[in-house]
Formats: C-alpha cells, structure tokens, sequence
C-alpha cells in the first residue's frame, strides 16, 4: 500500500498543479457546484440495488444510511446528548418501573413519494422485526419490546421485556446510528422482509436516489423538492447540495489523486502517509487539526483483534492472552499509523472523556492486575516509549512531559512477552515443533485474521502488522482481505477465527452500557446464523449480570461509571477481543466548493461522514464560491 502512495505522489507530481482547475460538471453530468462529492466508506459496493437495511451484509454507507433513513432520536455528538428527529419527543415513562413509555412523533413529515409518516410505520416496522425470526434484528427486538402500539396518528406507546430507563439508547442513535430504521408500512406491508431488495428505496430523509451505477461504484442522491416535509427540513432547514454523490474511486492511492484533483470533496478514511501528499499538493484540502496529530481521535470505537470465542482454540482465554502478550504493541502502532495511534488496554475507547472516566482511574487496577497464576501483564510505559521513537523522526507538536505522552498515546498495554505466552499455550495443551506452533492435537496452527480491502485503512494495516507479530511468535497467519458485503456478513455469521473488527469495543460517554451491552449472552447466535450483537458470540455470566444492573440505571447515574468499570475488569480478564488502539481518522475535506464542514475551530459535530447525523451536517455546509 505504501508503494501505492508513492506511485500516486509521483502522478501527482508529473502533474504539476499547484492548483486544479474548477470542473463544471462531475463525470456522471451533474453541476459541479451544486453536487457534494463523498467517499463511500466500505469502497465499491457488489450488488448496488440490495438496499434492505434488515438484510445483514447489505451496505448502507452509500448515503441510504446518512441521507435517506432517519432515526426517532439522534446524537449530537459535540453535547453528548440525544434529541428528538423522527419523534416530536423524547419518550415520557408511564410508571416508576420503567417498562411503559410514550412518545410523540413529529408532525408534518412525509415519504420520498408523498405519503404521510406516521406513528403507523413506526409500529409497523417494530411488529416487522419482532414477527421475522430469521431477521438478525430480530434476537435484539425480541428481547426488549414486549408490545409496541399507535394510540394515534401522533402517539406511540411501547411496553418493554424488563425495565428498560435507557430506552432511547436502544431505539435511538447513540454511535453509527441504529439499527431500528423505520420503513414505510405502505410500502414494506406488501413485500417480504426477508427478500425484498428495496430498490429504490422510498425515503424519509431529505434525498432521495435517482441513479446508481450497476457496478456500484457511485449512488446519485437528489435533494427532495419538499425537504421541508422531513426532520432535517425542521430542524436544521434547506440542505444547499441540489445532489450528494457517493463514490469509490477505488484504493487510497486513487482517491488521493481524485480530491487533490478537487474531483472528491470528502474522503471517509486515508492513511497519515497520504494526508501528507494531499496536503502538499492541494491548500484546500483540510484535516481535522492543522498540526500534528491532524486526525480525530475521538472516534467512539477501538481497533483490535476479535476472536470468535466459540472456535477452538480461541475458546480458550489462555489462547486469547498468549496473544496478546506475543504482540509487541510498539511495532504494531509504527507499522499500522507511523506511531499516530493512542494505545487502549481495556475494551473501550480511548477518547477524552472516557480516558478521564476509565483509563486514567483504573491504571492502578491495571498495575496490579494478574492472572490466575500471579503473573501482571501490564505494562505503563508505551507512550513515554512511543514518544522517543516519534521524537527521533522529528515529529513536530510532541507533548515534552511524560504526563502529556500519555494523554495522548494511552496510559500503556499489555508487555510483549513472548516467553510467559509460550507458558501459557503449552499450558492449555500446544507444543512446539521448532519455531511453529501445534494445537493440542498435534497439527499445525494455522490462523486466518479476515481484515477490510482498501477501506477502514487502519483496521486493514492492523490486521498485517498483527500477523507479523504472530508469525514471528511461530503461528502460520494468514490476513484474508475483504469487500465490505463480505466482511461483514463473515462476522455476522461467526464464519471467521480472528478478525480486524471494531463494531463491538465502541462507546462515547461515561455510560457505556450503550455498547459494552452487545456482550451480553443473550444475543449470542449460533454459528451460521447471523447476529446483530455479541458477534463474537461471548458467553461470561458475570458479563451479563453486570449488564444487566447497568441497565436498570438511568443515563445519568454515577453508577453508571462503578458498573461500567467494574464490567471492563470482567472482560480483561476473559480477553474476548484483544483491543489495542483508538481509532485515528484522518477523514480529510477539501473546500474548494463546499466550506463550513466541522473541524477542531469549527466543533459543531464530530466527521461522522458515515453516520446517520451526517445528513445534518450537509443541511450546514454552504457553497465556497
């Protein structure tokens, strides 16, 4: 991939532009200043006309999630608070148990093709998902909703499983979105949930599709003439793009070539090594920061190495820990980001505020913390290691104490200490033959780690850097890259042994029962069934207890944090995914049509371009020229 880079600033070079002329139409005939040009995250999507959200390894991030569903309650994530979008409220509790709510959807709104929205949909889409046993929502809804009812046009009224005072975080975007779309009961009533492709989709938000290509390298969004008639219209008012293009130009060394070119407005996922040609080659092009570390490191979810638990001999917590001590972090974070990571020993990310509620308080715990058999794992001096290394290559904007390195590359990981892993795999029945490893039944140990192609960069170089760490260790690793559709359904289905995955670590307040609930055992499927949750399909009783009290909790209960601590304790010990980073996005913009995105002066939202709040940014931005 580097070799890729540098062939791609070589191209630009021979170009010679300092600056790229100013197109009057995108190469698909749209004008050029009326059409805001973004990067389809997961890259080329294979069958572009399957849109049903509740489908598992059908793609959304080509604008069907951020442009054309909208969620009951969204997230600003600049506040850490969520607001009402398609409902008019936030839902009101019936009684003190917390198993009654009601909640107002908001007037006025209306389909992509003139219908009414309604509390009607709502319901319907819920009944949809509770009566499908074979929709993967179907294991989550199931569990929380016992009956969902329209009182009215206006009014819902929902009775839960247990009690459930978090309610808005379950059916409400918190991170990503959520996996509650309401679909229009008109339409989907007539069809069948399980085969119903949803081409085109009929849609609620303030776009609607008017082309794609077959080959699903772009999907042309049109602002609807009555966007006024959606919750974006209301809320934020007219979104100024006439046309939002999703586009995959391909590897990161094409899409770098396509935004210095001004052909792409923004990029969802690069590396520092092409930031650094973008920057060089085009002023308009703008990062997160304008110094070092120029990524956000805020994003909510952590990069690691899943397991799924249930397949030998990574069943095994011995085996998980072995890993992780067989991983020498250092390397792994020069190889993956240039050292531009912040490093996470529990499973939950590294961003500010959850690094003064949980890292920064539990590195005591971390110090002492051991293993069955007295041995402590952690090791508190990556970043003041890290920050030597980053300061022999004369990296700029370093902090110079030691307190300052922490804070921005974590307050340490586990030891590489190949030694104690090779104590503990021979313990749960491996030998060695020479430098290779054997499984307790004598053949050779072979892993394959699956890992994105040419999309969420740092997930893909992870996934290689890991493998080298393993097979230097003696394990025969094998990284398998994958199309978006593919990578996700493996994981779904529990068709993988290890996997650069991230969906699982993820959180974004001191209340992180929003994700770390996905553990729970619950949801846990069997292999060849798809999951929404707990895909690496994790069984630990102590888990699901903590869970469960959490959930009692109200948002802004203190013990929300005693809980949430005490929860990440429990899965350090059992390792179900070894966590190692934060996620650094360099997610660069280019102005040079379109101004007023978000960045660290101009805070008004985090550069969630994938997410379903990002149809609110794009009601913000206005034309540079």
């Amino acid at each position: 991939m580097r070799l890729r880079l540098l062939i791609a600033a070589a191209a630009l070079s021979a170009l010679g532009f300092a600056e790229a002329a100013l197109a009057q139409q995108t190469d698909i005939g749209t004008p050029r200043k009326e059409t805001l040009v973004v990067d389809i995250l997961s890259g080329r999507v294979g069958n572009p006309r399957r849109m049903n959200p509740y489908l598992e390894g059908n793609i959304v991030v080509q604008g069907l999630h951020q442009l054309a569903y909208s969620n009951l309650w969204d997230i600003d994530t600049v506040k850490g608070t969520q607001y009402p979008a398609l409902a008019a409220t936030m839902p009101e509790a019936l009684d003190d148990t917390y198993t009654k709510w009601r909640f107002k959807v908001r007037k006025g709104l209306a389909w992509s093709d003139g219908a009414p929205f309604s509390a009607a949909d709502v319901v319907f889409t819920a009944r949809m998902a509770l009566d499908n046993p074979k929709l993967p929502y179907n294991r989550f809804i199931a569990a929380n909703i016992k009956d969902i009812r329209a009182v009215d046009d206006e009014t819902v009224e929902i009775d839960t499983v247990n009690p459930l005072p978090k309610i808005t975080y379950s059916f409400g975007a918190v991170i990503f979105g959520n996996a509650f779309r309401v679909v229009p009961k008109h339409i989907w009533e007539k069809v069948d949930p399980l085969t119903f492709e949803n081409y085109p989709p009929v849609t609620i938000g303030p776009y609607k599709l008017k082309d794609t290509d077959p080959n699903g390298y772009w999907f042309l969004w049109e602002k609807r003439d009555d966007w006024q008639r959606t919750d974006v219209g209301q809320i934020i008012g007219e979104p100024k793009p006439k046309y939002v293009l999703f586009r995959s130009y391909g590897p990161e060394e094409k899409r770098i070539i396509a935004m210095a070119q001004n052909d792409l407005d923004i990029l969802t996922d690069i590396s520092p090594e092409g930031l650094e040609i973008l920057r060089l080659r085009n002023n308009k092009v703008k990062a997160w920061y304008d110094a070092f570390p120029w990524a956000n490191l805020d994003d909510p979810c952590e990069r690691g190495i899943s397991f799924n638990t249930t397949t030998p001999p990574y069943d095994k917590w011995q085996v998980r820990w072995a890993l992780a001590l067989a991983t020498k972090i250092d390397d792994v974070s020069i190889a993956t980001f240039s050292g531009m990571l912040r490093a996470s020993p529990i499973h939950v990310p590294p961003i500010s505020i959850l690094m003064k509620s949980y890292h920064e308080p539990m590195t005591d715990w971390l110090k002492a913390f051991a293993l069955p058999d007295g041995y402590k794992p952690f090791d508190s001096e990556f970043a003041v290691r890290m920050g030597k290394r980053l300061a022999a290559e004369r990296i700029d904007g370093l902090p110079k104490d030691e307190a300052g390195l922490r804070k921005l590359l974590g307050v340490g990981w586990w030891k590489h200490d190949p030694a104690k892993a090779a104590q503990l795999l021979q313990e749960a029945g491996f030998k060695k033959n020479g430098n290779a490893w054997m499984l307790p039944d004598g053949t050779p140990w072979k892993m394959t780690i699956n890992a994105p192609a040419d999309f969420e960069i740092e997930s893909q170089r992870l996934a290689f850097a890991v493998a080298n760490e393993w097979k230097k260790f003696g394990i025969d690793v094998n990284v398998q890259q994958q199309q978006g559709g593919v990578f996700a359904t493996e994981y779904a289905t529990g068709n993988f042994q290890a996997g650069s995955y991230w969906n699982q670590n993820c959180a974004i307040g001191p209340d992180v029962w929003v994700r770390l609930e996905w553990w729970h055992e619950k949801y846990v499927s069997p292999n060849g069934q798809p999951a929404s949750f707990n895909r690496e399909r994790y069984k630990n009783p102590e888990v699901s207890k903590i869970i469960d009290q959490m959930a009692k909790l109200k948002v802004d209960d203190p013990k929300n944090v005693e809980y949430g601590t005490a929860l990440l304790q429990e899965l350090v010990k059992g390792m179900p995914l070894i966590p190692m980073f934060g996620t650094s996005k360099f997610v660069p913009v280019n102005t040079t049509y379109w101004k007023n995105y978000p960045d660290a002066k101009n805070y008004y939202e985090g550069p969630w371009w994938w997410w379903s709040n990002f149809k609110y940014i794009v009601a913000r931005l206005e034309p540079a020229q």
